[in-house]
């Protein structure tokens, strides 16, 4: 018997070769089938256990998960399933599966998994993915589950085919701004699944994420919304109080209507809910913010802001708000009521939009005192001008030969100091582009004559003057002015001896009232009276110029071995002649008894055109000689680049000019050479630093009453000049790019600056300008994130800190009646400074150096949270002494999620 063992043991391997090899087979990959129920078993039944899923990862199975599945021959696999595999695929027959290992994937429709394996069942349909550890144990090549525009990055995936239905474990995945995790998730469609124990948050590490909403159960409808249970929210793994019922997520990246959730706190009026409403998506190119605020003391705000926009044609927004403020309580002494309103619009047309006509606006009028009482806004830099300005205009080009331009226009103006308010109510105006009478059909234009030219202008124009009390009303137009000028410009220039070059010119004005004033004098009450002429009448006036110029060049040169090897001097003066003729024929006299001498009468000489809107003609004759040169100095040196050809060219002194004029027909005692006007700029840093100068030089002496007299102040026992006036100046702006190799161009938009708008500055020396949310207005989505900035995660970083310094210095000096004092004399800066990759710091201020003491300083800090921002804004001393704390989550869908505390300024100052 042992001896036959060895014969047996041949005889069953030689009996179950053939099965062996039937029920194992390889095959090839990149293998396209076609898993049709008619070519399947189906008599072969298989259970739901799946023996490799054990060995390959031991955390989730799907054993005893059951999943609906259509009765068998009822559902068919309508598309070609294509699938491959890097190591092998099998092919079980005896439990009807197909096995797919390392870097599998299987492709159905519009649906793609890519795992580390993949095991098809024919018998229900089914197909399994999982992932395979590696070469350390580690759990690799999870599952990725792909249809149409979702990606869902499980731990395993269980789909079926017939239905369309899954069970993914661990999925994880990323809509909107949201990314999810939850432990289970069951597919019911391709849009829509519910998921158990699920975390979702805006921070893109979701394995420790800074904070996150947990859900044990929700709905998530992909591209739509999340709707969950119980809602709780964790920081830092840390569970928090806030938590809701029920909670709703949108996750369309398109805008949509909704509620905007109000901060609240307490101030000087009490306990407040500010910036809550509504916003309204009208349409893809209009959208409606409503905003309110409410305080207890029965103050309340009402803010409208819309912004629209079409591609190619135009863009703006459009900002209302009203104020009703109440200080103190009723009954109190210091109980007082207020109302302030502001309108700011904005509108810009793109250049492509329509080349001969074009609309713009810019509209910022309201309350003289919006800016300084206004609870609910932080524009630091608005409240310290104070002026506000509007211009909407409209302007239209008619091509042809003359062509014809015209504009139609209306301004505002307003002074918040002395709250009078200028407007143009509209403003006409048209003119013709200059005609050359003479010129020749061909060739170029030659000589005194062929250079003859002339233009038409006309404007009309309706001013309006009011103040902050009679806006708006019936009343302001009482005291219109309107009108009308036209004129006609005639000019022609030539050349003289081939140097010099000579210009004349002459100019006709015709002005259109329909308004004028008599004056008359009344004896029985002492005083001048004044009677409103209702009607149309004109005048015309014309006067005469002529100038000559040159140009001279003068040139040093060291030598090409020396480091300054040339200077170059350019000098243009030009003596010019102005005539304006006296027009008396409009002017009348009344008799008046002399102040100083009541035995005494005086004749009055008036225009009946005085106080009209282009003012009366002048009565006196004049003839002025006007003389000027201006000077450039240049500087060709050595570059410092040893590779470099040519020499760099600095320049040495720009435009600076000197300018006066000798009036011929001045009076007898009368002063005939106006003050020496000085003008120039120094360049001290290349394209950064101009240090810009000016003054007026006098040479005649003041008499006793601070007057000019005709006595020179050298023969007065004074210098040969005087100083009437000067000023220095300059701005200076750099930053840490400025030592790099590579710059950025700066690109502001002043459509969304609400400081610039709202008359600040641009370089926020007077204090950055933020928004109702306390974001600063030139603050990127993410001030800290730069991709070209890859030492921000250097550890090395202090060896490059980002850094930017914004100056500005000004001296005012003034003798002009003997004063000889500096007026006024200050420096004032700005800049930021990151302190690290999560640290920034800022500060806007200024010194006056006349009154010893610290400007308006405006403190900055922030802080880079990853998913949250912090900032805190201080202003430390002055009447507008304040602070402003916020803390709340960057991403725009949960920017409600917010934590804000201020401190205004006391009003009562």
């Amino acid at each position: 018997m042992q001896t036959n063992i060895p014969n047996i043991l041949f005889c069953c391997i030689f009996i179950l070769l053939p099965f062996v090899y039937i029920n194992a087979q390889e095959i090839g990959n990149n293998t396209e089938i076609n898993l049709d129920a008619k070519e399947r078993d189906s008599i072969v039944t298989v259970g739901d256990s799946l023996p490799l899923a054990q060995t390959i990862k031991a955390t989730d199975s799907i054993l005893g998960d059951s999943l609906q599945v259509a009765q068998k021959g009822n559902q068919l696999i309508t598309d070609a399933v294509k699938y491959e595999a890097k190591d092998y695929m099998r092919i079980s027959q005896k439990e009807n599966r197909m096995f797919l290992y390392n870097e599998a994937q299987i492709i159905y429709g519009d649906m793609q998994i890519n795992a580390g394996l993949i095991i098809i069942d024919n018998d229900k349909n089914e197909v399994y993915a999982y992932g395979i550890p590696d070469s350390t144990g580690s759990y690799s090549q999870k599952p990725v589950f792909v249809q149409g525009n979702q990606t869902v990055e499980p731990d395993s995936i269980r789909f079926n085919f017939d239905t369309e239905r899954a069970l993914v474990y661990n999925s994880r995945t990323q809509q909107a701004n949201f990314n999810v995790k939850g432990e289970v998730t069951k597919r019911e469609n391709d849009s829509v699944y519910f998921m158990e124990n699920v975390r979702f948050t805006t921070d893109e590490d979701l394995e420790n994420p800074d904070y996150f909403f947990y859900a044990r159960r929700i709905k998530f409808v992909p591209d739509k919304k999340i709707v969950a249970g119980l809602v709780n929210m964790y920081i830092a793994d840390v569970p928090t109080p806030l938590g809701l019922p029920f909670g709703y997520f949108p996750l369309t990246e398109e805008e949509t209507s909704g509620f905007v959730i109000p901060s609240f706190g307490d101030s000087q009026r009490g306990y407040f809910l500010q910036n809550g409403g509504y916003y309204f998506a009208i349409s893809d190119y209009i959208d409606l913010l409503t905003l309110g605020d409410y305080y207890t003391n029965g103050s309340y705000a009402v803010r409208l802001e819309s912004n629209y926009s079409k591609r190619y044609r135009y863009r703006g927004n459009v900002r209302i708000r009203y104020e009703n403020q109440y200080q103190s309580e009723r009954g109190f002494p210091d109980y007082s009521e207020r109302t302030e309103y502001n309108i700011q619009w904005s509108h810009n047309q793109d250049a492509k939009a329509n080349p001969n006509s074009r609309f713009n606006a810019s509209v910022n009028l309201g309350s003289s005192t919006y800016y300084q009482n206004s609870v609910n806004q932080m524009n630091t830099g608005n409240f310290l001008t104070n002026s506000l300005s509007s211009s909407v205009s409209y302007s239209k080009t008619f091509p042809g030969e003359p062509q014809v331009n015209l504009s139609i226009a209306a301004r505002h103006s307003q002074n918040t100091r002395t709250q009078t308010i200028n407007m143009s109510l509209p403003t006409l105006q048209a003119s013709m582009t200059r005609i050359y009478p003479f010129a020749p059909k061909t060739g170029s234009k030659k000589g005194i004559i062929e250079n003859i030219n002339f233009q038409y202008n006309i404007r009309g124009e309706n001013q309006i003057r009011t103040t902050d009390s009679l806006f708006f009303k019936p009343e302001m137009f009482q005291d219109a002015n309107y009108g009308a000028q036209h004129s006609i410009p005639v000019s022609t220039n030539f050349k003289l001896f081939n140097y010099l070059s000579v210009s004349a010119n002459a100019n006709y004005e015709e002005n259109w009232v329909f308004r004028t004033f008599e004056q008359s004098y009344d004896e029985f009450n002492n005083e001048v009276v004044i009677d409103t002429i209702n009607g149309f009448d004109s005048y015309r006036t014309y006067n005469f110029g002529a100038s000559i110029g040159t140009t001279l060049y003068g040139l040093k040169n060291f030598g090409k071995d020396k480091k300054i090897q040339a200077i170059r001097h350019v000098m243009r003066p030009s003596i010019s002649y102005n005539v304006n003729p006296a027009f008396d024929q409009y002017y009348d006299t009344y008799e008046r008894i002399n102040p100083a001498n009541p035995l005494e009468t005086n004749m009055v000489d008036y225009s009946r055109f005085n106080g009209t809107l282009y003012g009366a003609p002048g009565n006196r004759f004049s003839s002025s000689l006007g003389l000027s040169i201006s000077n450039t100095l240049e500087a060709k040196v050595r570059s410092k680049d040893s590779t470099a050809t040519e020499p760099e060219k600095i320049s040495l002194l720009n435009n600076f000019s000197m300018s006066t004029a000798y009036n011929l027909a001045a009076e007898e005692g009368q002063p005939r050479l106006s003050p020496i006007a000085l003008r120039g700029s120094i360049p001290i840093i290349r394209d950064k630093v101009d240090i810009n100068v000016a003054g007026n030089m006098d040479i005649y002496a003041l008499d006793n009453n601070n007057r000019r007299t005709n006595e020179l102040n050298i023969n007065n026992g004074g210098s040969l000049f005087r100083f009437t006036n000067a000023n220095v100046s300059f701005g200076y702006s750099f930053s840490s790019k400025d030592f790099e190799d590579e710059g950025e161009d700066e690109n502001e938009d002043d459509i969304d600056n609400d400081t610039y708008r709202g008359g600040g500055r641009r370089d926020d020396l007077f204090g950055k300008g933020s928004d109702l949310e306390g974001k600063f207005y030139d603050e990127e989505e993410d001030p800290f994130a730069d991709e070209d900035r890859p030492d921000r995660n250097d550890n090395w970083y202090n060896y490059k800190i980002p850094w930017d310094l914004r100056m500005s210095y000004t001296m005012t000096y003034n003798n002009s009646a003997r004063q000889n004092e500096i007026t006024s004399h200050s420096i004032m800066f700005s800049g930021d400074v990151e302190l690290s990759p999560k640290w920034m710091v800022g500060a806007s201020s200024g010194y006056d150096l006349k009154d010893l003491g610290f400007t308006y300083t405006q403190l900055r800090f922030q802080r880079d949270l990853n998913t949250w921002r912090l900032s805190f804004n201080w202003v430390p001393f002055s009447e507008r002494r304040s602070w402003y704390f916020f803390i709340g989550i960057k991403s725009s869908i949960l920017s409600d999620i917010k934590y804000d505390k201020r401190n205004e300024p006391d009003r009562r100052l």
